[in-house]
């Protein structure tokens, strides 16, 4: 059960919110353009985009797309994405992505559900979180009239030639080269201040590598490591990553 982790991040994300929107009873009362500036939660969404996806022709990525994310149970898409134990737990234990437990959830994801996968260390300013929200309610069923004309996910890091992503990945090779890579991110999925690579898209995963071979991610660790990998090595530890457990 939620329990004290959920009553914590509610009250937290209540008092947040309440400033600004003036929030008085259930969160699915208030209008999408009471929550915040959703032109200005454009911009703050770029900080999910690694993960997510969201509007016209969004699927599920790293994470899953948040078209609907309004008024939709937790973990509802348990048939087509593979989600934490932490969030199927709550699922199942009711939890609903309403206004409140949306803002409470960005602000500190691990606070909200323990054993999550979502390496994400939350907005903890409550103006940006709700410019995000008025973002994210814009592509829910309320309200109405959904423009969805434009597809809202950013383009890639780096675009790859066709023939580097149709390599098929050795994962036995993959689990070979693997060793280095365990030396910081942690095979178990877990997160002590670095992110998880298990389960990863295979294409997100060989296009964000690329992206630190091309310099494009600023990280110098992951461009050296990056770096010295070829694309046949990139397609296998993204082979093997994709179905670690």
């Amino acid at each position: 059960m939620f329990g004290k982790a959920w009553a914590l991040g509610l009250r937290a994300g209540a008092v947040g919110l309440a400033g600004l929107v003036g929030l008085a009873g259930s969160a699915g009362t208030v209008a999408g353009e009471e929550i915040g500036d959703a032109e200005r939660g454009a911009k703050v969404f770029h900080q999910c985009t690694s993960c997510h996806q969201i509007g016209y022709g969004a699927e599920h990525r790293v994470g899953p797309h948040l078209n609907g994310i309004f008024g939709r149970a937790a973990a509802a898409f348990a048939k087509d994405y593979k989600y934490s134990k932490g969030l199927l737990r709550e699922g199942a234990a009711g939890l609903v992505w309403d206004l409140r437990a949306l803002d409470a959830y960005i602000e500190n994801p691990k606070a909200l559900v323990s054993g999550t996968r979502m390496n994400f260390r939350g907005i903890k300013r409550a103006e940006e979180r709700a410019d995000l929200l008025a973002y994210m309610r814009s592509f829910s069923a309320s309200p109405a009239d959904i423009p969805e004309a434009q597809p809202t996910a950013r383009p890639r890091e780096v675009e790859l030639e066709p023939e580097i992503l149709a390599i098929v990945g050795d994962a036995e090779y993959g689990a070979y080269l693997a060793s280095e890579c365990s030396t910081c991110h942690q095979s178990s999925g877990g997160d002590d201040g670095i992110p998880a690579i298990t389960q990863w898209p295979e294409e997100d995963f060989v296009v964000a590598m690329h992206a630190y071979k091309r310099k494009i991610r600023p990280h110098p660790v992951m461009q050296m490591m990056a770096g010295r990998l070829s694309d046949e090595e990139i397609a296998a530890l993204a082979a093997y990553f994709k179905n670690l457990e």
